[in-house]
């Protein structure tokens, strides 16, 4: 079993020595020539078919490729030198190159370096990346089946996609004890995404020279400079059918029918198959998307019921009767609505626009607020449980984020040229001194706040915007013949609002399109240490921006808007210039609404554009000539070469989109109970459109593991607080709710009816001829008196001349004990919930400590068999006592 030869013992640490000059004793270079491998010579490349994803020889398979473009430039020789530095330096490391021609090419330019790890490569950094493999089958027997599974069945893919394999009992691989493991082919014991990830961590780290005194490597640093034009693994075969070879599994074609394709939208996710493929960090996500998905069917029914309440209690609202009741709301006489210009208008105008609020203004709304307060807690809670028993299933228990902080970023070690003595490895190890990162942060939270402080200038440009355009609104309404019909609908609020939400979209994506460029590039000069600490920052970053930059709007309409407008005569202004926006008699809910719908929406429709049909028209454009070509003359790697990129960052886009739904759905989901059932059929094509661009549209990614989503767990569990809170204020500020409530229950005189008179309540008095000239209107042709405004102020007979009433302070008081009460209710059901459910179910808890036990009883067979062994051949080292302190440690671990 045990094939290690000499090249096995080595390490890129071997090699970075010999790159600083120290003698090598690693491998001489690879040649195919004097092997058991027949040479190139041997074979006749018309038969071997140019879609494989093996050498010439079709034994040995591919796990990387790296292509260049050979042009005669003035860096010509520099490159050249370049690539046979690290092309010698792989061949050392022990992997195995063969090279394609540019005249073997379809477009004759592009030259591609086929690369292969041997058994010796592969074990040696299994151990030093820790990877898990199979030692016993797993002999637990499976959970009782759920009563629910034969209703499910439609649900369900078939059981050789879900579980390819079967469950193993597995352990850390060791070259030095083969013989534990359940190798039964080398060629296939690792699978292709294990095999891909290993070749990526040698490229990441091989060297290729000095250059102006520094030591260089990493093929990250050779894409940037152009040495090389591309570095991916291959994918198995096309996706529309299967590989002619049979010794490929044919997994994208399988991931294609079974999952890629929108008429499988109903269908479970292959997430074993999505793992083995793709690794254990794109199968995280696709896990919690789905996930993600099933939990908002639950929100999504729950508020198509609150907005279906409404929608049949449209006709019994007391508010909008009265509103559109000529002889009520057709002689309350309102004031004008912006300084001048604008008329005196009569409260029945806004009949239709009173009626629609009342979908999303209702007791349902204080209902499904805390609803979703609990549903948010149950969803991360259970998220919890599955992650915990994904991280099972896929051999992740023992993956701790420490060992990604040791493994540092080939970027730091080459720019940070100063060393220490870490305290834990007791190694020289590059480092950035404290003031050079102090600069680094000052430049970077600088550039943080400037884009932010950008961004609240241009909602602020957009609310002059609202402010500024709102009278040219209510003239053109007013002296238009042709919208006359449809004045009552499209009222000049709500034409203000949409046009004003429709310029806020436009500027949020501008903003995104610049910032996503800065984010990476104030990252970049921060030099984090590791990946995970380049991830991290960059979603701070981000995630930091986009917040602003998508809910700065809402907030502003929710928590602003029509609550600091003073009152006829006595107006405030935006810069003593523009007068604030009122919200319309029947609340501002509405506008929030529509504010929501249209970025809400906007965002996802735009973000599909970008993820399916850019991806598609590129690649259509970039293989129109390759695809007339036969098969036998375009390649595997040439296929895959054409495709898009995938990009480290991918899947950072992917969680970053959703998040942000995650907060439309959660922070202001008060103000449109049906913002779940639009992110629910959002979701169900987000999932096939990223599986599908990720299986037919971008080339395979570099398989990574990750245990759980990260820090975008601490981004949803602060967001789900936050939600509780937003939401209790737009019930009390935002939404009609409370001052009903209080009118119902305070100030109503009509036994019978108890809200009939509210709307008369809820309107103040002004006395026209109290307007100072500022705002009065130009003209009064009707020679109205008094006007009406949306306040509670006393009338102007009053000695208290529009002073608040006591039922403004009942309602504020009204207000805030509501969002007290709200808070503290929410919170405690919600604490409660977190403390009832564990975050480990406990059939896992019992599989992860069966497994531990079964792992050490193993290696402790092997080792007492070992060292039975050496006794038996007179080893003089291996002592009674220490066979007997092995076998003491046997029986310990086995009563433990």
């Amino acid at each position: 079993m045990n094939r290690l030869g000499k090249k096995a013992n080595e390490t890129l640490i071997e090699m970075a020595r010999s790159a600083d000059g120290e003698e090598c004793n690693g491998p001489e270079t690879i040649s195919t020539a004097g092997s058991e491998i027949p040479s190139s010579s041997e074979i006749d490349k018309r038969h071997q078919s140019k879609d494989s994803i093996f050498f010439r020889d079709g034994v040995r398979r591919i796990d990387f490729v790296l292509s260049y473009v050979d042009d005669l430039n003035k860096e010509w020789e520099k490159k050249l030198e370049r690539r046979k530095e690290f092309e010698s330096n792989l061949q050392k490391a022990g992997l195995e190159l063969e090279t394609e021609d540019k005249k073997e090419s379809e477009d004759g330019k592009i030259f591609f370096v086929k690369i292969h790890a041997p058994w010796e490569v592969l074990i040696t950094y299994a151990e030093v990346l820790n990877i898990k493999v199979p030692i016993r089958e797993n002999d637990i027997p499976p959970m009782v089946e759920n009563p629910l599974d034969c209703v499910l069945f439609p649900l369900r893919l078939p059981e050789k996609v879900m579980h390819p394999e079967p469950d193993y009992f597995t352990a850390p691989f060791s070259k030095d004890k083969q013989e534990l493991y359940l190798i039964n082919d080398e060629s296939t014991f690792f699978s292709p995404s294990m095999r891909n990830r290993i070749v990526n961590y040698i490229l990441t780290r091989c060297p290729y020279g000095t250059e102006e005194g520094k030591k260089k490597f990493g093929i990250k640093r050779l894409l940037n400079n152009g040495t090389y034009t591309a570095a991916y693994p291959l994918h198995d075969c096309q996706y529309w059918k299967k590989a002619s070879d049979p010794n490929c599994d044919s997994e994208r074609y399988t991931l294609y029918m079974e999952w890629a394709r929108f008429l499988r939208f109903y269908k479970e996710q292959p997430l074993v198959l999505i793992r083995k493929y793709y690794g254990e960090k794109i199968g995280i996500y696709f896990a919690w998307l789905g996930f993600y998905t099933e939990m908002l069917f639950l929100a999504a029914v729950v508020g198509l019921i609150c907005f279906l309440y409404g929608l049949f209690t449209m006709d019994e609202n007391m508010s909008s009767k009265e509103i559109c009741d000529p002889a009520i709301g057709g002689e309350i006489i309102m004031c004008p609505l912006c300084d001048r210009d604008c008329e005196y208008w009569r409260l029945n105008t806004t009949c239709e626009s009173s009626q629609y609020s009342h979908l999303f203004d209702n007791v349902a709304t204080l209902f499904f607020a805390i609803f979703m307060g609990i549903w948010v807690t149950l969803f991360l809670e259970f998220w919890k449980r599955r992650q915990a028993r994904l991280k099972y299933e896929w051999d992740l228990v023992d993956f701790e984020e420490e060992q990604q902080q040791l493994q540092l970023r080939p970027e730091y070690e080459a720019k940070c040229t100063q060393k220490k003595k870490n305290p834990v490895t007791q190694e020289m190890e590059p480092y950035l001194p404290l003031t050079s990162q102090a600069v680094r942060f000052c430049i970077s939270g600088a550039t943080v706040l400037f884009w932010v402080s950008l961004i609240i200038a241009s909602m602020i440009a957009v609310i002059v915007y609202r402010l500024a355009v709102y009278a040219a609104f209510a003239s053109l309404m007013e002296n238009t013949q042709t919208l006359q019909p449809i004045s009552g609908v499209l009222t000049p609020q709500l034409a203000t609002s949409v046009t004003a939400s429709c310029l806020n979209f436009v500027i949020i994506m501008i903003l995104n399109f610049f910032y996503e460029r800065i984010a990476i590039w104030i990252t970049d000069m921060e030099i984090p240490r590791t990946h995970m600490e380049y991830e991290n920052r960059l979603t701070m970053k981000m995630f930091l921006f986009q917040f602003v930059n998508y809910y700065s709007s809402c907030f502003y309409v929710a928590f602003f808007k029509g609550k600091f407008v003073g009152y006829p005569g006595a107006y405030t202004y935006m810069f003593n210039r523009w007068r604030n926006e009122e919200c319309d008699p029947a609340g501002c809910l509405i506008e929030l609404t529509t504010q929501l719908t249209i970025v809400m929406a906007g965002k996802q429709i735009w973000g599909n554009i970008q993820e399916a049909i850019v991806p598609w028209i590129c690649n259509w454009w970039g293989r129109r000539k390759a695809r007339n070509n036969p098969e036998n003359l375009y390649s595997r790697w040439e296929q895959d070469h054409d495709l898009q990129t995938f990009g480290a960052l991918g899947l950072f886009y992917e969680y970053l989109e959703m998040v942000i739904q995650f907060g439309f759905i959660t922070l202001f989901v008060a103000s449109f109970p049906l913002a779940p059932l639009l992110a629910l059929m959002n979701n169900i094509l987000e999932i096939r459109v990223d599986s599908w661009k990720l299986t037919t549209q971008y080339r395979r990614p570099v398989a990574a593991k990750a245990h759980s989503i990260g820090v975008w767990q601490e981004i949803l569990n602060g967001m789900a607080i936050l939600s509780v809170v937003t939401n209790a204020f737009i019930v009390a500020f935002t939404s009609d709710m409370i001052p009903r409530l209080v009118y119902y229950y305070a100030y109503s005189e009509n036994e019978d009816s108890p809200m009939s008179g509210y709307i008369n309540n809820s309107l103040s008095v002004f006395l026209i001829s109290d307007f100072p000239e500022r705002n009065e209107p130009k003209e009064n042709p009707e020679n109205f008196v008094i006007c009406r405004y949306r306040d509670y102020r006393y009338p102007p007979d009053h000695e208290k001349k529009y002073l608040h009433t006591m039922q403004f302070w009942h309602i504020l008081a009204a207000k805030l004990a509501f969002i007290i009460i709200m808070e503290h209710v929410v919170f405690i059901v919600k604490f409660f919930v977190a403390w009832m459910i564990p975050d480990v179910p406990a059939d896992v808890k019992a599989k992860i400590k069966r497994e531990k036990y079964l792992t050490q009883k193993i290696l402790h067979e092997y080792e007492l068999e070992k060292l039975k062994e050496r006794l038996c051949q007179g080893d003089t080292r291996a002592t009674e006592k220490e066979f007997i302190a092995t076998e003491g440690r046997m029986e310990l671990s086995r009563a433990m």
